[in-house]
């Protein structure tokens, strides 16, 4: 007689994958790699965490990053240097532990106040290093530190943090780079939600119709318009955009190849395919923290709940 296991939804392979790689007390790790510890990505996992229902890894890892804030209220990168896009990241998880958990205001303000110190004259964010992203990435995924800064505004009642976050908004809508796909999907994808987060749901449609044109049958989309490798990560982020502009289609596609590729581990390598070129062979923490959110949305576009 055989019994057949039922096998585990893709979501719950997902969250498995989170608490078996997350470093106990603290917060999720960088790659299989690297298992230590990443402020960022732990940071922007804590809304995931709570829209899931894990609340208490929520409270985990808050009490974990506000263990390690810097006395400037910046909060470092794995390599020990504060970076503007990692802090900003870790504001969306203050945001979102605000109403949660007591000790989170004064924190969260001074990260702000860190935040808004880095703005240029000009509208620019700027950041203390580069030397993680250099040659993949560049400031324009500073948009995506934008949303938590106005989020933070509103919580806070302090319009000068949505005030500053409008400022750079209009910098970065003055360059003519920041909406086509013309980088890493991945980096592109933030800026792509950034803008649906901010309300530019019509720069974001622009952006998106240059994805939808580089989408095959298979529903998988290109790390970079001109390679045959896919970014794990940009796939989901994109699916997540789509979902949230009502184009139920393309996102739906780009989900099912993220279902067949995702590894057995319920994780995700960096990317896939032949030339794959973006941390191919370690399974990374961010891929499934957006995988987690577009799977919320889409159950919650089918009238599912977590």
């Amino acid at each position: 007689m055989f019994f057949w296991r039922k096998q585990k939804p893709s979501y719950e392979k997902a969250m498995d994958w989170f608490k078996q790689h997350m470093v106990p007390d603290q917060g999720i790790i960088v790659h299989t790699k690297t298992p230590v510890p990443y402020p960022e990505v732990t940071g922007y996992f804590i809304p995931t965490l709570y829209n899931w229902g894990e609340q208490e890894l929520a409270r985990t890892c808050t009490r974990w990053l506000l263990s390690i804030q810097l006395p400037n209220g910046a909060f470092p990168a794995p390599d020990g240097v504060p970076y503007t896009f990692d802090t900003g990241q870790i504001m969306r998880g203050l945001c979102a532990a605000l109403n949660d958990m007591n000790d989170i205001e004064a924190p969260l303000r001074n990260a702000c106040d860190w935040v808004v110190a880095q703005i240029d004259t000009e509208g620019r964010l700027t950041t203390p290093s580069t030397e993680l992203w250099t040659g993949i990435a560049n400031d324009l995924i500073h948009t995506y530190v934008l949303p938590p800064l106005a989020q933070a505004g509103k919580l806070l009642g302090v319009k000068e943090y949505e005030d500053a976050a409008n400022f750079v908004l209009s910098y970065y809508k003055k360059q003519e780079a920041l909406v086509p796909f013309n980088r890493l999907s991945h980096f592109h994808a933030y800026t792509m939600e950034a803008l649906c987060e901010l309300g530019e749901l019509e720069l974001a449609s622009r952006g998106m119709a240059d994805v939808e044109r580089c989408q095959r049958d298979d529903g998988s989309i290109p790390a970079y318009p001109d390679v045959d490798w896919v970014c794990s990560t940009g796939m989901a982020q994109y699916a997540i955009v789509w979902y949230t502009l009502g184009k139920k289609q393309p996102a739906d596609l780009a989900m099912r190849y993220l279902e067949k590729i995702q590894n057995k581990s319920g994780g995700f390598y960096g990317s896939y395919g032949k030339g794959a070129k973006y941390i191919a062979g370690a399974e990374i923490s961010w891929a499934v923290k957006y995988f987690l959110d577009a799977h919320l949305l889409k159950m919650q576009g089918e009238g599912k709940h977590a």
